[in-house]
Order: C-alpha cells, then sequence, then structure tokens
C-alpha cells in the first residue's frame, strides 16, 4: 500500500491532530516528518483530551507503529516529558520510535531563540522560543548535532566543544549574556541519550518495510504549508527544514516521492494565525472574539496547544487555499471545524485579492504586499442549526451543504472528510481516505 501524506493547508492550527488520530485507525504506521516541538496537536478521544508537541498523533491507537522522522527537531527533556505523561495515562509508547538522524534542541538554540527575537524589536517574527529556527539554522550550517551524537558520548564531548566555543562567542559577544556551562549541558545530554535509548530506531526502515509488506503509512505534517520557508508568506514564516509542504514528507521520513498516492490537505472553516505577518482576512471585531473563545470552557477555543497564546482570526481565504492546493498538489481536503459557524446568520468567503487597482487570483510573493491587499468577500447564508450530532453530509443543513460545496468549488479539490466537533467520531466521512 502507498503512503499518505496530511498536511495543514493554511497557517497551522487547522485540525491535523485530530485527522490523524481518526485515518490512524486505517494505517500500519503513523509517521511525523517536520518541526519540532514549537508544533502541536489537541487530540479528543475516548481516551481523554492530550496535548502532543512531538510524538504522532496515532499513538492512542496501541497496535500501530508510531515514528517520530529524520526531519524532526528533538528536545530531549520535551520528547520524554511527553512520553511519562503518555504512560502515566495509560497510553502506550512501546512501538514508539525515533529517528537516530533527528536534530537536537540545545541550550544555546533556546537561549539564541528569544535574543535574537528581542533583537528584532518591531520586526519580530512572533516565534514560538523554543530553539526551533537557530536548530535547523545550526543543521544547514553543518553544526547541528543529532540523536546519534547522543548515543556516542565521546563523540558528543568532541562535538560538543567544537559547537559550543561558536555558540558562546554569539551568545557573549554578540549579545552579552552569560556563556553556557560545558560540563553541565554535557553531563546532562549524556543522560538524555541514555534515557532515549530504548526509543531509537532505523525510522527509515521501519517504513520501507512497511510499504513493501503493502501496508499504509499515514505521514504527518506539522505547522501549515503557507508558513512553508520557500512558498510561505516570507520572512513571517518557520524555519524548519525539511518544509511544512507535502514535498517535505519523503525528505522528513526518508522515502521517495513515488511512495505517496494521496495528499490530504487539512483546512478550517475560517482561518487563523499565531505570531505576526500578513493576514488579508483577519477580523479585529466582536466577531473574532466569538470565533476565538467558541468551546473555550471544554479546552477548544483558539489558543495556541503549544504557547498558549489566542490566534488571529479571520474568514476563510480561498485565494490563499488554492494557492496551497497548487503547490501541494492535493488530492482532497479536509474541512474542520464547521460546527463553530453553526450559529452565524451569514458567512463570508475570500474568493480574490485586489492590490493598487488590480484583481489579483493568487498570493503575492511580498509580504509587504501581500499586507495590503484587500480582500474580495462572497457572502453566503448561515445555518443557524448546530451540526455536531450529524455524521452524513446528505443531514447537513442546507446552508451547510451550500457553504461546502463551495468551498469544494473555489478550492479546486473534493472535500473528503468534515469535523463538526472535536471527537474522534464528530466526523462526516464523505469519500473514504483509504
Amino acid at each position: 500500500m502507498p503512503a499518505i501524506v496530511v498536511i495543514g493547508s493554511q497557517w497551522g492550527d487547522e485540525g491535523k491532530g485530530r485527522v490523524i488520530d481518526l485515518l490512524a485507525r486505517k494505517a500500519r504506521v503513523i509517521a511525523r516528518y517536520s518541526a519540532g516541538n514549537n508544533a502541536g496537536h489537541t487530540i479528543l478521544n475516548d481516551k481523554g483530551e492530550f496535548q502532543l508537541n512531538l510524538v504522532p498523533a496515532g499513538i492512542f491507537h496501541a497496535n500501530k507503529t508510531c515514528l517520530i522522522g529524520n526531519g524532526v527537531a528533538i528536545d530531549p527533556a520535551v520528547l520524554l516529558n511527553e512520553i511519562s505523561q503518555l504512560e502515566k495515562r495509560g497510553i502506550s509508547t512501546q512501538k514508539l520510535f525515533v529517528s537516530e538522524r533527528c536534530q537536537v534542541i540545545m541550550p544555546w538554540h533556546r537561549i539564541l531563540d528569544g535574543l535574537e527575537e528581542k533583537s528584532r524589536g518591531s520586526a519580530a517574527i512572533g516565534t514560538t522560543g523554543k530553539g526551533v529556527g537557530p536548530c535547523f539554522a545550526d543543521k544547514v550550517a553543518r553544526r547541528g548535532i543529532r540523536i546519534a551524537d547522543l548515543l556516542d558520548t565521546e563523540h558528543l564531548q568532541k562535538r560538543m566543544t567544537a559547537v559550543l566555543e561558536y555558540e558562546n562567542n554569539l551568545i557573549e559577544k554578540v549579545f552579552g549574556e552569560e556563556p553556557i556551562n560545558f560540563e553541565e549541558t554535557y553531563t546532562q545530554y549524556c543522560e538524555y541519550g541514555k534515557q532515549l535509548q530504548p526509543f531509537i530506531g532505523d525510522t527509515q526502515g521501519i517504513v520501507a518495510d512497511a510499504l513493501q509488506a503493502g501496508d499504509y503509512v499515514l505521514l504527518e505534517g506539522a505547522q501549515g504549508a503557507l508558513l512553508d520557508l520557500d512558498h510561505g508568506t516570507y520572512e513571517f514564516v518557520t524555519s524548519s527544514v525539511p518544509s511544512s509542504t507535502a514535498g517535505g514528507a519523503t525528505i522528513g521520513i526518508g522515502i521517495g516521492p513515488t511512495a505517496v498516492e494521496r495528499v490530504i490537505g487539512v483546512f478550517k472553516s475560517y482561518c487563523t494565525r499565531v505570531g505576526n505577518g500578513p493576514f488579508p482576512t483577519e477580523l479585529m471585531d466582536d466577531l473574532a472574539n466569538q470565533l476565538r473563545d467558541h468551546g473555550k470552557e471544554s479546552g477548544r477555543g483558539e489558543y495556541g496547544t503549544t504557547t498558549g497564546r489566542p490566534r488571529r482570526i479571520g474568514w476563510l481565504d480561498t485565494v490563499a487555499g488554492k494557492y496551497s492546493v497548487r503547490f501541494n498538489t492535493l488530492s482532497a481536503a479536509a474541512l474542520t471545524r464547521l460546527d463553530v459557524l453553526d450559529n452565524l446568520a451569514s458567512i463570508k468567503i475570500c474568493t480574490g485579492y485586489k492590490l493598487d487597482g488590480e484583481i489579483l487570483e493568487t498570493v503575492p510573493a511580498s509580504a509587504s504586499a501581500l499586507q495590503r491587499v484587500e480582500p474580495i468577500y462572497e457572502e453566503l447564508p448561515g445555518w443557524q442549526q448546530p451540526t455536531s450530532e450529524i455524521r452524513d453530509f446528505e443531514q447537513l443543513p442546507q446552508e451547510a451543504q451550500q457553504y461546502v460545496l463551495r468551498v469544494e468549488n473555489l478550492l479546486g479539490v473534493p472535500v473528503d472528510l468534515i469535523s463538526v466537533g472535536p471527537e474522534r467520531e464528530q466526523a462526516i466521512i464523505v469519500n473514504p481516505v483509504f
């Protein structure tokens, strides 16, 4: 069987974890392939509510193999804590494996993340401060430390000695801060290596064997495609390498592109964004607060899983959506949080941009230009009926069906799945993904 990729098709927080948790029932292997603990999934299923930052969302299915691929940056303390919390709540991690090729987030990465962000002043990106950006910068500069290095203490000592000299020069001479102590850091990361050793495996080989055996492999994206380094709203993007696009999936787990049969793009029924950067359809009124706080009492409001920061809210942007469909070559879309729109009398969809009197049909490369565009809206009637108990598309209110079909038409791909609530079973399967 082939690999299926699930990505976020907007600026992140689209509900990828919720979709992965649902689809994982049909896959044999679920593999996370990019980003780090700057991304997170909130999962609500029969076992409770969980916040995941590194562990794949398939972990709640005990018979599935879950992998953290080579494209993920690992903060060992965060991963070990996540594993511990899952085990305490009765979720087995015996079939969780981590690639020894993963980059490791070191203390200097977190320090430099904060210092660099502060130095940008009003032009700050709005990073999570988790050290992920500096970690990937070191990866590209070949200064990175990998999980494999933590297992070889003699090599780690030599590697850290050389790397820390460079990093401390930055911290002291550029930013005027106190240097990092070598011995304390070295001892701590040797201990992390011992604790992580039972989870370290040949993730690339596990995926290859599963595909050879005819099993489905589900590749789990993190963050959103519009935060991609090349195709996103640069410079307000993620530093993750490989990218947050579907193309990054094969690199981040170690297979070729011909192994991928389908790419499912997850879209929220409206748009959200965390951090700075252009957001053409952003709402700044009471409606934004209403959408943001929908379900807040149950922990479902629009607040970051990783940071707790309130998300910026806007109408669904199908110009950006079509752009994402194009550069990810999406096979189908999953539309999440349709139920959040249940009480609205009317709903807007952005169908075009106007910039300096010209109509744009795609996203401009310049973040400055995107900041200046005026969204062109189409307004549809709301349904003002609850949808959370509906499991059949034909049972949705006519206005809700009209909304979904219009989104499908504007994006140019079929909507195969619709979520109408946070729980695993609160979903409408329009077309089976597998």
